[in-house]
C-alpha cells in the first residue's frame, strides 16, 4: 500500500463522510482500529480538519463504493499527486512536547514492568528519551523516583497504539528467535513477567526454607 498523506485527517474525513467500518478506515490510513474509534467518539484528532482522499488523488470513487458495499473489502490507495513533493528524510530523535516530558518516566516504568523484553534502544526511540533515563528509572535512581507510577504511554499521549503494538511485537519476535537459538521452549502465548510482579519469589521462599530444614533433620 502507498503511504497516504495526513492519515489522521483522512481518517476524520472517512469517519464523517462514509459508512466504512473502523477496520477498513484503519487499514487504509495505517492506523489502529482503536484510534479510528477514538476519532468517531470525538476523543482523538478533535482539532484536525478532515482531508478528502478522493479530492487529493489518494483514492478513487470506485474503490470507496466497493468498500462501502462490502465490509471485508480493503481499499487500495493511489499514489498521491503530491507525493513527488515529499523528499525522504532521515528520522531524527522523536520530539516530545515540553508538557509531556515529565510523563516519560511513568511510561518507561510501564514498559519495564509489562514488557521487559523491549530493548532500551527501542524504548528510547519510541518515547524520545535516553538510555541513561531508562537506567535511572530501572535502578530507582531517578530524581523523582518516589512519584513515578507505571502508566500506559498511549494514555499519556507519548505513542500511538499502533506504534506500541509494533514495538512490543518486534521485541517478542526477537526474544522468541533468541530463545529458539538457545533451545528454550516457551508455551505459545506465554509472556515472561518479573518475579516481583507475580509474587513467585516470595511464595517460593518459605518452601525453600522448609526443604532446607528437612535436609538438616
Amino acid at each position: 500500500m502507498t503511504n497516504i498523506l495526513m492519515p489522521k485527517a483522512t481518517a476524520v474525513w472517512l469517519v464523517d463522510n462514509t459508512s466504512l467500518t473502523f477496520d477498513q478506515i484503519a487499514d487504509f490510513c495505517e492506523l489502529h482500529p482503536l484510534e479510528v474509534k477514538g476519532i468517531a467518539d470525538g476523543e482523538v484528532a478533535r482539532d484536525i480538519r478532515g482531508a478528502d482522499p478522493i479530492a487529493n488523488g489518494q483514492l478513487n470513487r470506485e474503490e470507496l463504493d466497493a468498500a462501502e458495499k462490502s465490509a471485508s473489502y480493503r481499499m487500495k490507495a493511489q499514489k498521491s499527486r503530491h507525493a513527488e513533493l515529499l523528499k525522504p528524510i532521515k528520522k531524527g530523535p522523536r520530539y516530545t512536547p515540553v508538557s509531556r516530558r515529565q510523563d516519560r518516566p511513568d511510561a518507561i516504568a510501564w514498559f519495564l514492568r509489562n514488557h521487559p523484553e523491549v530493548a532500551d534502544s527501542q524504548l528510547a526511540r519510541l518515547l524520545g528519551t535516553t538510555k541513561a533515563t531508562i537506567d535511572q528509572v530501572r535502578n530507582r535512581t531517578h530524581w523523582n523516583s518516589a512519584a513515578i507510577k507505571p502508566v500506559d504511554p498511549v494514555t499519556l499521549g507519548l505513542a500511538t497504539q499502533l506504534e506500541l503494538d509494533a514495538v512490543v511485537r518486534k521485541a517478542a519476535d526477537k526474544k522468541a528467535k533468541d530463545d529458539a537459538r538457545r533451545g528454550i521452549a516457551e508455551p505459545e502465548g506465554a509472556t515472561l513477567r518479573p518475579a516481583s510482579e507475580t509474587g513467585a519469589a516470595e511464595a517460593a521462599a518459605p518452601e525453600l526454607e522448609d526443604e532446607l530444614e528437612g535436609d538438616e533433620d
